[in-house]
């Protein structure tokens, strides 16, 4: 197994229990953990065998327009769905940092999904 991270990807997504912390996007930072063999691709240095951190990016960027979440442990739940039917990697680790709370640098959650 090998691993490609992409380390606190800046998003804006509308989430938060209160009403008005929904109303405009905030922003948070996304680490996303892809594991997966990446033998092929070492192998034959082509995109088409490794996972295209690119395309996993510009996904993420736009999975925020028009959704709402109360929760940043649904918000993680979700990502790491749909990386897992899309991108296919044996496992995915979702880490979501919120800076909510003025005394804290950031709150997260991380979790782990396998296919």
């Amino acid at each position: 197994m090998a691993k490609i991270s992409i380390v606190d990807l800046e998003v804006f997504y509308r989430v938060g229990v209160p009403d008005a912390e929904r109303a405009q996007p905030q922003r948070l930072l996304l680490t996303v953990e892809l594991e997966s063999d990446f033998f092929a691709a070492a192998t034959s240095d082509s995109i088409i065998d490794t996972i295209d951190y690119y395309a996993v990016t510009q996904k993420l960027l736009k999975f925020g327009e028009g959704r709402e979440w109360k929760l940043i442990e649904k918000l993680a739940a979700d990502i790491a769905a749909l990386i897992l039917a899309e991108f296919k990697p044996q496992t995915v680790t979702v880490e979501i940092k919120k800076f909510i709370i003025p005394q804290a640098r950031h709150v997260a959650v991380s979790l782990t999904r396998a296919r």
